[in-house]
C-alpha cells in the first residue's frame, strides 16, 4: 500500500528535478554565451541586448506558427 502511494510522489519529484535543471542549464547557456561575445565587463548590457535578441527571436517564430496555422 505504501509502495503505491510513492510511485506517483516519485514521478512527481523526478519531473521537478528535470525542470530545474534544464532551468539551470538555459541559465547558464546565456551566461556563457554572454561571458564568450561581452566578456565581463560589459555583462549587465550584454546580457540586455542578448535578452532582447533571445526574445525577438521567439517572437518572430512564435508569429510565423500562428500564421501558417491561420493558411491552413
Amino acid at each position: 500500500m505504501l509502495i503505491a502511494l510513492a510511485q506517483p510522489l516519485l514521478f512527481e519529484m523526478a519531473l521537478l528535478r528535470s525542470i530545474f535543471w534544464l532551468g539551470l542549464f538555459l541559465i547558464l547557456t546565456f551566461c556563457f554565451v554572454v561571458l564568450f561575445e561581452y566578456g565581463t565587463r560589459d555583462f549587465a548590457n550584454g546580457a540586455q541586448k542578448e535578452y532582447a535578441r533571445v526574445k525577438s527571436f521567439v517572437l518572430k517564430r512564435t508569429e510565423e506558427i500562428g500564421q501558417t496555422k491561420k493558411d491552413r
